[in-house]
């Protein structure tokens, strides 16, 4: 993946705790979707991000991710993370192809509860949105983070 995500990542190891933009690079198969939720929850833990802001992170991070494995027919997917103490953005990007939602699927039989993953983040995040091109597709979204009560 050549492109950079969110203007000021730098590419490292992961979480920092002077909140340094993180960005991680898999590629897009089914061992990445527990592999980059695993990066984007102990990144934002290493930022004292509060655990209800966290648990969210984890949900948008699985959802975007998996849409990418399943139904890109992307080679590799990104995970960029920005936290400013008010809130999570996190992109997520790939080189694949921009399916609609009412594009044809293969979807596994019994899995009737398949395409919620865009309203979970819907429903989890600020906002939201996409932009697909014929480079792969960039989905960003914004998370509100209360402050921990204490």
């Amino acid at each position: 993946m050549a492109a950079t995500t969110l203007s000021s990542v730098t590419a490292g190891p992961g979480r920092s705790p002077d909140r340094t933009p993180a960005l991680r690079e898999a590629a897009a198969s089914e061992a990445a979707v527990p592999a980059l939720r695993h990066f984007a929850a102990e990144t934002a833990r290493g930022w004292d991000v509060p655990p209800e802001a966290v648990d969210r992170l984890v949900l948008v991070v699985s959802e975007l991710v998996t849409n990418v494995v399943q139904h890109s027919g992307s080679a590799d997917v990104s995970v960029a993370i920005e936290y400013d103490g008010g809130s999570l953005v996190v992109e997520v990007r790939d080189s694949g192809t921009w399916r609609s939602r009412w594009a044809a699927r293969d979807v596994a039989e019994g899995a009737a509860t398949a395409g919620q993953g865009l309203e979970l983040v819907r429903h989890s995040s600020t906002w939201w949105l996409a932009f697909p091109s014929p480079a792969g597709t960039r989905v960003v979204a914004s998370l509100a983070v209360e402050p921990a009560a204490g």
